[in-house]
């Protein structure tokens, strides 16, 4: 009787210490969150949301005290201009500043991603000395502000004859990139195991048939994450750019820089189309990889 007495008093102060939270709490938590969530979404997307209304507003409309979230005469007379006309005199207008990003994004990206796919396979895969070294390096690296190498850099680009050259700039783009690419792809492949290649040399696949029949696939995910970063790195990339490039080739966001600059009175309207316009690229790169990303996992799954 005294056990049943003792297992009765403490069951109830178990269950009150214990006891999950009621259906009511969970969900007045999980409507808080909710809020939450979507205060942090809205913050987010209104100055994506308003540079495209600007974009599209008359230029007497947008300096004006009442300001309207959608268009009250919607025009696209701000996009022709930002697409014909050129920043300044002797300097390029969008179409080229376009061609001159994209040339060197595609250039960027390929390096990148090839050089930091073969040392994360070293790093991750093989053991020699001084590979603790380099890792730590590479973080050290990636400590150091690109501001503060500005003029090293254009000593060294100058010294290879490379000022206002696409190589050039493409050259310092891939040097910032490849320490975080090499970084993120080692952890993705040190993150699939050995034994799935061993596995296939067993069922009789050599070992560069078992990397890229196996491992390869669990891998794409990987190369398409670092190189979405690569990509909005170099698309973005404004100081080094502003520093090396001029005249007719200039990239995207120092044509804006210089459109926004050379004008006498600011033209708002122009300056948010061509900031949209800007934007489209890296929408459209990523709704495409991101069917990509999807398809790598899947097709590493079943593979692995």
């Amino acid at each position: 009787m005294t056990d049943l007495a003792t297992r009765a008093a403490v069951i109830p102060q178990r269950r009150s210490m214990g006891a999950p939270a009621s259906p009511v709490r969970r969900r007045s938590h999980r409507v808080l969150f909710n809020v939450l969530g979507l205060i942090v979404f809205v913050c987010s997307v209104f100055p994506v949301y308003w540079m495209v209304n600007l974009s599209f507003t008359p230029g007497n409309q947008i300096i004006s005290r009442d300001p309207s979230l959608i268009p009250r005469e919607p025009t696209i007379r701000n996009f022709i201009t930002a697409w014909t006309r050129p920043a300044a005199p002797g300097q390029t207008d969008f179409p080229n500043a376009l061609k001159t990003s994209l040339l060197i994004v595609i250039v960027v990206v390929a390096c990148a991603l090839f050089v930091a796919f073969l040392a994360s396979i070293a790093l991750a895969r093989f053991r020699f000395r001084g590979r603790h070294a380099f890792v730590v390096g590479i973080l050290v690296v990636q400590m150091i502000p690109g501001e503060a190498m500005m003029f090293t850099v254009y000593n060294l680009v100058d010294d290879m004859r490379l000022i206002n050259t696409l190589l050039g700039l493409a050259l310092v783009h891939v040097a910032s990139v490849v320490p975080f690419t090499i970084w993120a792809l080692r952890g993705f492949v040190a993150g699939v195991p050995i034994e799935l290649e061993e596995s296939a040399q067993i069922d009789g696949c050599s070992k560069p048939q078992a990397f890229w029949k196996v491992t390869f696939p669990l891998l794409a995910p990987g190369l398409v994450s670092t190189g979405i970063f690569a990509f909005m790195q170099s698309w973005n990339e404004f100081t080094m750019a502003l520093l090396l490039m001029k005249g007719q080739n200039l990239t995207l966001p120092t044509w804006l820089n210089s459109f926004q600059s050379a004008t006498e009175a600011t033209n708002y309207g122009a300056v948010m189309a061509g900031s949209t316009l800007i934007c489209i690229p890296v929408v459209i790169f990523f709704l495409f990889v991101q069917g990509r990303m999807t398809g790598g996992l899947v097709a590493g799954a079943v593979k692995g």
